[in-house]
């Protein structure tokens, strides 16, 4: 009878202790994520250390290190061509950056261009351009899961053909 209401209050404690995993933040549960393993990890430890059973680790530790340095002159030989695809992957990735904030700060676009950003034909009534910009930002306004660069090249269309 006992193992019941063990049984019983584990799975009670079970229960709440889901319904406040769920209502908390993924930042509060990712650190007591870190922190649960790295607990788990030193408890490992030190009872490995306290039983006796800590050599497979530093036998372990001693292969990695002699691997490493086994495999260091072919590493330093290469460390030219990794430090240069290192340095042209961050080049890449700042011109990109910058290549979009200068895209989305800049606002030209030629008649033809918005046109075609609107998939229309030259010489559009301005009921089609509404029509065309009124359809086309309800399948890609950002509120619905859409890019906000669209959304600005969109309208941007849209007040330059008005405009005209």
């Amino acid at each position: 009878m006992i193992r019941l209401y063990l049984m019983l209050i584990l799975i009670i404690i079970a229960f709440f202790g889901m319904r406040a995993f769920l209502k908390t933040s993924p930042a509060v549960l990712a650190r007591y994520t870190k922190l649960l393993f790295l607990s788990v990890t030193g408890l490992v430890v030190l009872y490995l250390t306290v039983t006796g059973r800590l050599n497979w680790l530093f036998a372990l530790t001693g292969v990695a290190i002699a691997f490493i340095l086994r495999l260091m002159p072919a590493l330093l030989r290469y460390a030219p061509y990794f430090h240069r695809l290192w340095s042209q992957f961050n080049s890449a990735k700042q011109n990109t950056s910058q290549r979009s904030n200068k895209e989305t700060s800049k606002d030209n676009m030629s008649i033809e261009e918005a046109y075609e950003v609107l998939d229309l034909k030259i010489g559009a009534s301005e009921a089609e351009i509404i029509a065309a910009h009124r359809k086309l930002m309800q399948k890609i306004h950002p509120d619905r899961g859409g890019s906000n660069y669209l959304a600005a090249k969109i309208n941007l269309a849209k007040k330059l053909l008005l405009k005209k």
